[in-house]
């Protein structure tokens, strides 16, 4: 596809939108589809159908908008794409009311208001286009700015000179270990191997987290952009996502929009014209948590078993099939075509010194607003959880945040005002993580939530290495004992001795950071532990606590 091809398609897709009055969007992502928004989407076009509206009023499924407490979502936009109204738990019952209102009165009984903070307090980079565009049609992504960035550094940018904008944004890579993103590039792009690849690890593997999953069903063209600007910027020609099964709908949309793009060749051989070639797989994980890990991934997708190796050499000098391979997750690829679109001035403007840009988080757990929000780095921990989650519900009390799922930490409620970022994160023993959220009220008991995640870590470790293989399983078994009301001090601190091994020893990022929330629940909340072993008494009241009977027997 010609930049004037690229235009043509923009100026069809514009006139033919212009025949409508409203469009109705209705979320289709997966939180809202467990709530039916299916049914509610043929609902509201069999209504608009039979009312011969369907020249006037535009029906389509889009992406995530955020609130899946409140799903399905539904919001009404008039001809010049302007929000006026947005509907919340609709079914399709609701379907003749929700027509109808479309540019007269609101039905008020379904309104969604988004003046409050979870919509208000949102800067939105990668979440752009969520919940604006329809995810299976390439058009209406195009529209959108999309492929504009991927069109400017083909015809405008040499490939140094797209490493360099990449690099002055300042941009981290959002997969967890925050590693800078243009140092990563720059690495592929100087190495002298003909073959290069480009990975997006896709393999979202923490307890509540939906974050990638949520953009890849949302806006599947933005990753495969992101993927070919880093594909030209380093010299690659070849990619891969590598998915888990898990995600069928992510997976469909990927498919199928890595098809269209092939169709109107912005992928494949001489995009837009040009000499650059690039072409894009799909590739399922089978749910193992460790190849979320750059190295086991690489293994899984040579068709190995997942099992992470040594480093160095790194991927980027020695990865898939032992040539130079940049890996970047969902969310880094998608920060990519907003950087190159506006500079990446304009990204390190955003963000706090070190920590540039925004973070998309998932707020999960004992949280009102569950869901998906997109936030400048340096927001408050306290702004995200009680302005834009809405605070706690039924009266219950703030415990704790666990950041970063079974590699992260739990933070309590003293360092609520900490700014978020990666070493604000990392100062108090957590980490961003890939931008999972987890709070707990008064209610989780603390040596329950770290035996919880480190059963987690032991049933995910590959058992390549001792110290991950055998001392998670060991550290869990002290925290049965713990939770049960059977522990002694010293087996205590023989859990502390477990901790600092791992961390010291463990061969990948999974036994590395299994320690944090034991680490953390034990440094915060020291008192939890104390009371299980000495007092025989969980304060949460979650343990069941063994009987001095059966602890002799």
């Amino acid at each position: 596809m010609t930049a004037e091809e690229l235009n043509e398609l923009i100026e069809q897709e514009v006139e033919a939108n212009k025949l409508f009055v409203h469009s109705i969007n209705v979320c289709v992502a997966a939180g809202c589809l467990s709530s039916h928004a299916d049914q509610t989407l043929d609902a509201l076009k069999k209504e608009v159908k039979a009312k011969g509206l369907d020249k006037e009023i535009k029906v389509k499924g889009v992406g995530c908008m955020g609130l899946c407490a409140a799903g399905p979502l539904v919001e009404i936009r008039d001809a010049s794409n302007a929000a006026q109204v947005m509907y919340q738990g609709v079914q399709g019952e609701h379907a003749e009311q929700v027509v109808a209102s479309a540019g007269k009165q609101s039905v008020q009984s379904l309104v969604c208001d988004t003046s409050i903070p979870f919509f208000a307090k949102q800067v939105k980079i990668v979440l752009e286009n969520c919940g604006l565009i329809d995810p299976e049609r390439i058009e209406e992504y195009i529209v959108a700015e999309g492929y504009r960035a991927l069109q400017k550094c083909l015809q405008e940018l040499a490939p140094t000179k797209v490493v360099e904008e990449v690099t002055k944004s300042g941009l981290r890579g959002r997969g967890g270990a925050g590693f800078p993103t243009g140092l990563k590039w720059a690495t592929v792009a100087k190495a002298q191997n003909k073959q290069k690849y480009v990975i997006c690890n896709a393999d979202e593997g923490d307890p509540g987290a939906f974050m990638d999953r949520s953009v890849l069903e949302s806006d599947p063209h933005r990753v495969l952009e992101g993927m070919a600007i880093a594909a030209y910027a380093t010299g690659a020609n070849r990619g891969y996502i590598y998915c888990r099964a898990e995600y069928p709908l992510a997976v469909k949309r990927l498919k199928n929009a890595i098809k269209q793009a092939e169709r109107v060749g912005i992928l494949g051989q001489g995009i837009m014209g040009t000499t650059f070639n690039f072409t894009v797989e799909v590739r399922l994980g089978a749910g193992a948590f460790v190849c979320g890990e750059e190295t086991a991934l690489i293994h899984s997708i040579e068709g190995k078993r997942g099992t992470p190796r040594p480093r160095p050499p790194f991927p980027a000098q020695s990865g898939l099939w032992g040539c130079p391979t940049l890996i970047n997750n969902v969310e880094t690829f998608a920060n990519i075509p907003p950087i190159l679109r506006k500079g990446g001035a304009w990204f390190a403007s955003i963000g706090t010194e070190k920590s540039k840009g925004t973070k998309v988080f998932a707020l999960a757990g004992r949280v009102s607003n569950t869901g998906l929000v997109e936030v400048p780095m340096g927001m408050k921990l306290r702004e995200i959880v009680f302005s834009l989650g809405g605070g706690i519900p039924d009266g219950k009390k703030f415990k704790a945040v666990q950041t970063g799922g079974p590699s992260g930490g739990c933070i309590p409620e003293q360092f609520l005002d900490m700014e978020v970022d990666y070493d604000s994160i990392a100062k108090v023993g957590s980490i961003m993580g890939s931008g999972g959220m987890i709070i707990m009220d008064e209610t989780s008991c603390m040596v329950d939530v770290a035996k919880f995640f480190m059963e987690f870590c032991k049933s995910e470790s590959c058992g390549k290495c001792v110290p991950c293989r055998v001392g998670t399983s060991q550290m869990y078994d002290i925290l049965c004992k713990v939770t049960d009301g059977t522990a002694t001090p010293e087996e205590i601190a023989m859990l502390e001795e477990l901790c600092d091994l791992l961390k010291s020893t463990s061969l990948c990022g999974l036994g590395m950071t299994a320690p944090n929330p034991v680490l953390t629940t034990m440094k915060y909340f020291r008192n939890e532990y104390d009371a299980h072993i000495q007092g025989k008494k969980c304060p949460a009241g979650v343990c069941k606590i063994k009987a001095a009977q059966e602890v002799l027997v």
